[in-house]
């Protein structure tokens, strides 16, 4: 089978392999369609940490970093049961990154990290389940804290994160969701999808979106980016819940003036319900997966995928891993 390795930071082959068995409690996925995570493919070509302390070593393991795949279950192994062959299945949970990973035409995965997908939803529609799970699972601890419906809703950062975070906050009922992104081209993306109104957060955002002590313009928000200016951004102009779910790596400062209302929460991690509504808001037609693929590519041209990231040319790239080059 045809698998990607990373060689070096900037550097990758297409290796042949044989085609790996299940063992007990794995599920062999035929993986039709993968799409990038930017964060860690980004972070892989620069050799940068995507946590502290978890240095890159080269060759990369082969397959990784790809996680978010979908395809069709193409074998189980001992003691699996809820699926069968030729289901059509998703990645919601990446595996501990230290096996074969996904950006291959066949990938093993643990049965209790894949979840069935509607056969209806085209595969750029449900490779990224991976990424809407772990969204879906602030939305449903924001969801408890009354931070959705009704509200004028923030999203700061309108990469795949963003977009997904919007979609969720308009199936949820937000009075209005608007998004901040450095980028003109994401800003016009967004509002093509549907945002209510978009800004530049280094722009003058007095009018609409005030910071402390003004009143402000946002009630809720959610920041996924991660960044000290884009998180400090959205804390002034928030009035009641901020939801961190970009990776944080630089402290933030929470001042006098946020102290009367602000209430900040992290992510709550990983889990099966969200991943259950997320796919049920993709089976309703309320989340769209698909838009995040503006790219699609075979795998043997990754480093132009991974290019197109790094110019923001590119929201998320598909790659077919079937498909000739």
């Amino acid at each position: 089978m045809k698998v990607l390795q990373v060689t070096k930071p900037t550097e990758f082959e297409i290796l042949d392999i044989p085609i790996p068995q299940p063992g007990p409690g794995q599920i062999l996925l035929r993986v039709e369609a993968v799409t990038t995570c930017p964060q860690w493919d980004l972070h892989l070509r620069h050799d940068e940490p995507m946590f502290p302390g978890q240095p890159f070593h080269y060759p990369y393991p082969v397959g990784q970093p790809g996680h978010e795949a979908t395809g069709e279950i193409a074998a189980l192994g001992a003691g699996v049961t809820g699926f069968k062959v030729g289901d059509r299945a998703s990645m919601w949970r990446a595996m501990p990154m230290d096996g074969l990973g996904c950006y291959s035409q066949y990938a093993l995965h643990r049965a209790d990290c894949v979840i069935r997908v509607p056969d209806h939803l085209a595969p750029e529609a449900t490779a990224p389940v991976e990424l809407a799970m772990c969204v879906a699972s602030v939305f449903l601890m924001l969801k408890k804290m009354d931070a959705v419906r009704g509200r004028r809703f923030g999203v700061g950062g309108l990469g795949p994160a963003g977009l997904i975070a919007a979609q969720i906050a308009k199936a949820e009922g937000a009075a209005q969701v608007i998004g901040f992104d450095l980028s003109p081209k994401r800003r016009d993306y967004a509002l093509s999808i549907g945002l209510d109104d978009v800004a530049d957060p280094r722009g003058d955002n007095d009018d609409k979106y005030p910071a402390r002590p003004a009143t402000l313009g946002l009630d809720c928000a959610i920041d996924c980016v991660g960044a000290k200016a884009s998180v400090e951004f959205l804390m002034d102009r928030t009035e009641d819940v901020l939801a961190l779910f970009g990776v944080q790596r630089e402290e933030y400062t929470f001042a006098p003036r946020h102290y009367m209302s602000l209430r900040l929460c992290g992510y709550p991690g990983h889990n099966l319900e969200a991943a259950e509504y997320a796919v049920s808001l993709m089976d309703s037609g309320a989340l769209n997966l698909a838009l995040l693929s503006t790219h699609h590519l075979p795998l043997e041209r990754y480093g132009e995928g991974v290019d197109l990231l790094e110019k923001q040319e590119a929201v998320k790239i598909c790659f077919w891993p079937w498909r000739d080059a």
